[in-house]
């Protein structure tokens, strides 16, 4: 099995296990909002370092 196969199912499993963890604290809408944010910043990085 190619380790980036693997690399890529446990990243996806830790993504999913961290949902699950906050549903369960009650932390949904922060994690989403950090993620949004993410995903903005890594944006504005790729167009500022192309």
């Amino acid at each position: 099995m190619n380790i980036n196969k693997i690399r890529r199912t446990l990243y996806l499993i830790s993504r999913i296990l961290g949902d699950i963890n906050a549903v369960k604290r009650g932390t949904v809408g922060k994690r989403v909002a950090r993620r949004v944010a993410g995903r903005q910043t890594g944006k504005m990085l790729r167009k500022l370092f192309k």
